[in-house]
């Protein structure tokens, strides 16, 4: 069985893993340590994502609002806008697109003003993502050392991705949107680390010091799954994207020669 080759292979390695597969044409799922909190790196931008089209959806803000770029805005990490110079203008949907692609951490922290962290967690519980909360804002170093951390779980991981797959984060509309965002991620070398190059998968990953996260939607001819797969305490990053390559790679075998992820 799948499962098992899974946790054999999860035995052996010296990381903190988790794993949730959920086969979308038949409902099977396959779920290791689904339930333990990891700290989230930038999986948690599927969040804030959600609440900025929650708000466009309720009038309040429109994706075509613009925001200019200040040197006050700019911090560490991931990104381009920080690369440029004061006084460029994006559109919130730029924004919003930046923070899921590349990462774009600056991007992230200017929809967080936007919105708010309170609303950004009404919206997490709303969904019924039990495990998930955002504390801080990226990059904070301050905030993190005073336990000010953010959090996610595999099993809360796959179930937003599942609402934007069905149309039900928000609305169809809204998750055709997140859908189409998702599927035009940069960040690669995970998920899709041994898969065939023109494999389709709609995920964002995340990342900190011995952490690598990816969870996705795997697009195949007339089928499709959900894999999450969450690493902490790796020995080093390279470690913890190959642990997310082989287990992405095991599924993507048994998936591709049969009709159920349980076989």
């Amino acid at each position: 069985m799948l499962e098992n080759k899974i946790n054999d292979f999860i035995k052996i390695q010296n990381s903190n893993i988790a794993v949730v597969i959920k086969d979308l044409n038949d409902n099977c799922e396959i779920k290791i340590n689904e339930s333990v909190l990891f700290r989230s790196a930038s999986t948690i931008k599927l969040c804030i994502m959600t609440e900025l089209l929650n708000k466009v959806n309720e009038g309040k803000l429109r994706l075509e609002d613009k925001i200019e770029l200040t040197e006050e805005l700019k911090i560490g990490g991931d990104g381009i806008l920080k690369e440029l110079k004061p006084r460029h203008k994006f559109s919130l949907e730029e924004i919003m697109t930046l923070m899921i692609i590349v990462s774009d951490n600056m991007a992230a922290n200017i929809l967080i003003d936007i919105l708010g962290i309170n609303n950004i967690n009404q919206t997490i519980q709303s969904l019924g993502l039990k495990n998930t909360k955002l504390q801080r804002k990226m990059m904070d170093s301050q905030a993190a050392k005073e336990g000010k951390e953010n959090f996610i779980t595999a099993k809360d991981f796959a179930y937003i991705l599942e609402l934007i797959y069905k149309g039900k984060n928000i609305n169809e509309k809204c998750s055709s949107i997140m859908l189409d965002i998702l599927k035009r991620q940069q960040v690669r070398g995970r998920l899709d680390l041994y898969l065939p190059e023109e494999t389709v998968i709609a995920h964002k990953t995340g990342d900190l010091d011995n952490l690598e996260h990816d969870g996705g939607i795997v697009y195949l001819p007339g089928k499709a799954y959900i894999i999450c797969v969450l690493t902490d305490k790796t020995d080093s990053n390279k470690a913890g994207r190959e642990i997310i390559g082989k287990i992405s790679k095991m599924v993507y075998d048994e998936y591709l020669d049969s009709n159920s992820i349980i076989v």
